[in-house]
């Protein structure tokens, strides 16, 4: 397992593991992305990160519909969507 430096990493497409989804708690409105054992609460930048991580979509894919979509700087959404998806591969919650 490595982590994704922005300087490369180019073309890598991050997915979900078997057995981890993205899931609303209806009682609490709140995003959740569960696995076995495993709960993490999503703030709504995380849960947009997460609902683009198909399995098809490369990381700089990710991070230029974020950056289309909320007109922000790509710089900037490059490095929290790297820092999440490192983040969560370090607990076995995404595969890179």
């Amino acid at each position: 397992m490595s982590g994704i430096p922005a300087e490369t990493g180019v073309g890598l497409v991050p997915k979900l593991p078997r057995g981890v989804r993205l899931k609303l708690d209806d009682t609490r409105g709140q995003w959740l992305l569960l696995a076995p054992e495993r709960v993490v609460k999503l703030d709504p930048i995380a849960k947009a990160i997460l609902e683009r991580v198909d399995g098809k979509a490369t990381v700089e894919a990710i991070v230029d519909d974020l950056a289309a979509a909320y007109a922000a700087d790509r710089a900037l959404i490059d490095g929290d969507v790297r820092k999440l998806l490192n983040d969560l591969a370090g607990k076995r919650m995404v595969d890179l």
